[in-house]
């Protein structure tokens, strides 16, 4: 019965990370490294005419994971498409003339509640929420509706504005806040910067010929991101399952061989799991975005894998009448360490679009796991219910014979 159990329990969790895998998967296709993928999405398949469809696009990376995807026409009109990475709040894009808050008129996109997109023109009088009037302002929008979308683990803010001269460099304004709206209230803003962008760079829709416009994100950005995957996919995807996999199924009481092999590599992954957290928290505040999930769970592996080391010097003794104790918390907490770092993992590749390389990747090396420890676990059964069976050999009628007849 607890064999079965057991196996119900691996067969439970393996069932779980790759459906988790299969999920993110799908949810965003649009691959690449950086955000030259992001240019390329379909728009055709979440926004509405005109913004689906932007004539000799012009697509620019702004501030942290902000994408400005504009499209101008010959009589000053102008299609935008501002997007970035999402996860609750709002995020705002602001004109100014002097480049700063006061006086500015700002287009503002959320989601509510309800799992509703909202996008809103403010007008910015003063600094405090009862001074930036809702349905306000001076942006000179056309009959076009501003549409709000949210794709994934991205948002995009759309509008259209029609100016009397060609715009040329105008200073932005950007922010965002990880709390909604309060009855259209904005709440204040997390963080913000102004940018000076130059808008004619683009084409007008009667050229002859099309353009589209890249500039790469910054390379210490992308090079951060790379480290902090592959030290995380090593330590909690790699080594630390390693480590557990040769403690489960290669441990002998009269043989500690495997005992030198998953002190070192369980030591190899803590440092890997560090590393990625220290390159993950620089990542945070180069780019100051906003995932509590991601950054919570990576928090508190951090802990528990602190924990386990710690544990490991307050080993008791194989005779200590604790050392049961101390085995069930040190199995049991090494267990929940793992699951969370292939759900980390996971959460990261997808939060990061990482492209079909990592998740195909890092699917493979998951499956390959969870299918060893499956296939262990089911020859470990049978080795232990095989050594049962020879402490304890079953009842025979022979022997009952042989004894009447002493």
């Amino acid at each position: 019965m607890e064999g079965r159990w057991r196996v119900s329990k691996w067969a439970f969790i393996f069932a779980s990370l790759m459906s988790s895998y299969m999920v993110l998967d799908g949810a965003e296709e649009e691959g690449g490294d950086g955000r030259k993928g992001l240019c390329s999405t379909d728009l055709t398949t979440f926004l509405p005419f005109p913004y689906s469809n932007l004539p000799n696009m012009v697509c620019h990376p702004l501030w942290n994971s902000y994408l400005l995807r504009y499209s101008k026409s010959k009589d000053n009109e102008i299609t935008i498409v501002l997007s970035t990475i999402y996860t609750s709040g709002w995020v705002g894009i602001g004109f100014s003339r002097d480049g700063k808050m006061l006086n500015s008129s700002c287009i503002v996109g959320w989601v509510n509640q309800e799992g509703q997109g909202r996008i809103k023109q403010y007008h910015i009088k003063g600094f405090t929420p009862s001074e930036i009037k809702p349905d306000r302002g001076e942006l000179p929008l056309t009959n076009v509706p501003p549409y709000v979308a949210v794709q994934g683990a991205t948002i995009y803010l759309s509008f259209q504005l029609k100016f009397n001269t060609t715009l040329k460099t105008q200073p932005l304004l950007l922010a965002f806040s990880t709390k909604p709206p309060h009855h259209h209230r904005l709440t204040v803003h997390q963080d913000k910067t102004t940018i000076y962008f130059d808008f004619s760079a683009g084409k007008t829709d009667d050229s002859s010929s099309g353009v589209e416009s890249y500039s790469s994100p910054s390379p210490g950005i992308l090079k951060d991101r790379r480290t902090h995957g592959t030290l995380a996919v090593l330590g909690w995807g790699f080594f630390l399952p390693t480590g557990a996999i040769l403690a489960r199924y290669l441990s002998r009481k009269d043989n500690k061989v495997w005992y030198y092999f998953h002190v070192p590599i369980q030591f190899i992954g803590f440092l890997l799991g560090v590393a990625a957290v220290i390159v993950g928290v620089s990542l945070y505040t180069k780019m100051h975005v906003f995932f509590p999930a991601h950054r919570g769970i990576g928090i508190f592996l951090l802990v528990i894998t602190i924990l386990q080391v710690l544990a490991f010097f307050t080993r008791p003794n194989s005779d200590s009448k604790y050392r049961r104790y101390w085995n069930w918390y040190h199995n049991w907490v090494g267990r929940i360490c793992l699951f969370f770092g292939a759900v980390n993992i996971l959460l990261g590749i997808h939060i990061a679009d990482a492209g079909q390389a990592w998740k195909i990747g890092y699917g493979f090396l998951l499956g390959f796991l969870l299918v060893t420890v499956i296939v262990l676990e089911a020859l470990l059964r049978l080795r232990r219910s095989a050594e049962a069976d020879k402490q304890h050999p079953p009842f025979s009628i022979n022997s009952i014979d042989r004894e009447i007849s002493l």
